[in-house]
């Protein structure tokens, strides 16, 4: 019987010698190539050539080795009777162990003055060759590609007689295939940067762009920061700006959100994102007098149009978490829409088009630096979403699930009736949740989200934040409110400051109260406990969602307080029973959704 064969191609020759002499007291009869076989017939270790059994010398400076049936033939031949046959016609023997590490392409682009001809001699065309072809034959094939499994593999070799066992083959093809992948992730990368990246001048472009390299990461330090796609092209370019890695997360969950919301409400939607969780969300329903006045879009000239409108509500949520937020928009941008954003302390927008003279206006902003994405509408993510914590891979399905009315059909409790207006709302507040770092709870009434409360650890937490800031959203039509004498040349941003103050009842001392204080022609009194009682009994209809279950029934009583008339939650607490008798007590309407929408 014939001794078996191992290959030997190493470019990092790490515990090399150790290996090749442990194979060789086996009786494994060595092949290497080029430098491989010079170090371990130095060392005085029997070792044959490549070129011994291919019949043709190494070539192209090195550039072909090992690339000849007479290697690949070994290598991949079953043991089938075909297989053998085709070898013995070929005088071909088989191949039973591949030792194989690749040239360092990752070190050699790291080096400073790095050309793209440096880089190209370091893609191992051979190597990934042998890698593979052992690795798609491991029913058979062993493959080293790491160092640190030489002891193990020759253990294994010798309690086994000459066979290591199927497990370890099979880890060692995986091992192969993921440095396989690493390696050309790397390549591809590389190359992305330099021939598809919407930075480049135009005749330096290979196809698509793939690749936009962001100012920074999360923070100015994590430099550098790029976004890209493996297959076909970017789905945005910036037609104004340079997004960095936050607005970029930003505005693709809060696009991902508007684009569904118009789907599901044939509405034209807008939402106002700030760290990766809404800040507001609506859809297209038209203000009315008081509304203008309280978004602060009772001056705008241009006619509110149905997706002005929708932003104005989505940014007058929260005035306060919006100060810098990143837009999204589900319909293209117009004048009147453009006009609001303009007067506004904004990060960015995202849409899927602009007309001209929306665009005209945005690119003024921040001395046009302001962040314009258009992104295409048609455009589909993967089903299967991949991130990276800590140096670990994760992988999960996107979260495809869709939200529409039958979502809210399984009403549990006595009060049963849920009108069409309430049935929207349940709507915005449940999709803008999907899009929410968890927990979360959300409270909408008319098309739009009136209070969020994104990831805390408590869900009563979240209720309470949601219903405070449900709560002052409401106070801020308070007539007083509106008429607050503010002088003249108050800054938006001071004016919404300042409201939010005054709505909150905080108590102010000492310099900031004189600053508070002179921003008014006379200074207001403050809203009294029975302003606040009285006004707060007037809103009344509101709808809440919330990502997972109600564990205790504090949260519905709580969101009670707030106006919401509406809910829906998934079943599942051992509380159910009691959230649902809570509701029947304050004779609310409880849905009963078998979704849960974590998302972090």
């Amino acid at each position: 019987m014939a001794a078996p064969i191992a290959l030997l191609s190493v470019y990092d020759k790490t515990n090399l010698l150790d290996l090749a002499t442990g194979l060789h007291a086996a009786g494994v009869r060595l092949l290497g190539s080029g430098g491989t076989a010079k170090k371990i017939r130095e060392a005085g270790i029997a070792i044959e050539d490549v070129s011994d059994i291919t019949k043709a010398p190494e070539m192209l400076g090195g550039r072909v080795k090992t690339l000849h049936p007479a290697v690949h033939g070994g290598i991949l031949a079953r043991s089938i009777p075909s297989d053998e046959a085709d070898l013995k016609a070929q005088s071909i023997s088989k191949i039973s162990i591949v030792v194989c590490n690749l040239y360092p392409f990752t070190s050699t682009i790291a080096q400073p003055g790095c050309t793209l001809a440096d880089a190209v001699e370091e893609i191992d065309i051979g190597g990934v060759t042998l890698l593979r072809a052992a690795a798609k034959n491991h029913t058979r094939v062993s493959v080293l590609s790491d160092p640190t499994d030489y002891a193990e593999f020759l253990e294994a070799w010798r309690a086994g007689q000459g066979d290591v066992g199927q497990a370890i083959r099979s880890k060692l093809a995986l091992k192969a295939f993921e440095m396989t992948a690493t390696y050309d992730d790397a390549i591809s990368g590389y190359f992305r940067e330099q021939y598809a990246s919407a930075e480049l001048p135009a005749e330096r472009l290979a196809g698509p762009v793939q690749r936009l390299a962001l100012r920074y990461g999360a923070n100015p330090h994590q430099k550098p920061a790029q976004a890209y796609v493996t297959d076909g092209e970017l789905p945005f370019k910036a037609l104004c700006g340079s997004p960095g890695y936050i607005n970029l997360l930003d505005a693709l969950n809060s696009y991902a959100l508007v684009k569904e919301l118009q789907a599901a409400l044939g509405l034209p939607a807008a939402a106002s994102f700030k760290h990766v969780s809404p800040a507001g969300a609506a859809v297209g329903v038209e203000l009315d007098e008081t509304e203008k006045k309280v978004y602060g879009v009772d001056d705008l000239k241009e006619p509110m149009t149905p997706l002005a409108s929708a932003y104005a509500r989505a940014r007058g949520a929260d005035r306060m978490s919006s100060f810098g937020d990143f837009i999204a928009l589900s319909a293209p941008c117009d004048l009147a829409t453009a006009r609001i954003i303009s007067r506004e302390v904004s990060d960015g927008i995202i849409a899927p088009g602009y007309s001209q003279e929306a665009l005209d206006v945005l690119s003024k902003k921040k001395g046009g630096k302001y962040c314009v994405l258009q992104i295409d509408p048609s455009y589909v993510p993967a089903e299967i979403e991949t991130r990276q914590v800590y140096g670990i891979h994760m992988q999960q399905r996107r979260n495809d699930a869709k939200i529409d009315a039958k979502l809210f059909e399984n009403i549990v409790t006595k009060n049963k009736a849920l009108p069409n207006q309430a049935l929207t709302d349940l709507i915005v507040a449940t999709l803008a949740l999907k899009y929410t770092q968890s927990n979360s709870v959300a409270y909408a009434y008319r098309g739009a989200i009136i209070g969020i409360g994104a990831g805390q650890q408590s869900r009563i937490h979240c209720t309470r934040l949601a219903g405070t800031k449900a709560d002052l959203w409401w106070l801020r039509h308070h007539p007083r409110v509106l008429a607050l004498p503010f002088k003249k040349g108050v800054k938006r941003a001071e004016k919404a400051n300042a409201i939010d103050l005054f709505v909150g009842g905080e108590v102010l001392e000492g310099g900031e109260r004189a600053q508070w204080e002179g921003l008014f022609e006379a200074v207001p009194a403050p809203l009294s406990a029975e302003d606040r009682a009285t006004h707060a009994k007037l809103l009344d209809g509101v709808a809440c969602s919330s990502d997972a279950f109600f564990p205790f029934p504090d949260n519905v009583h709580r969101a009670r307080r707030s106006g919401v008339r509406y809910l829906a939650a998934p079943s599942g607490s051992v509380m159910d029973a009691e959230c649902i008798k809570a509701a029947d007590e304050h004779d609310m309407v409880f849905a009963h959704t078998s979704l849960r929408l974590f998302h972090h």
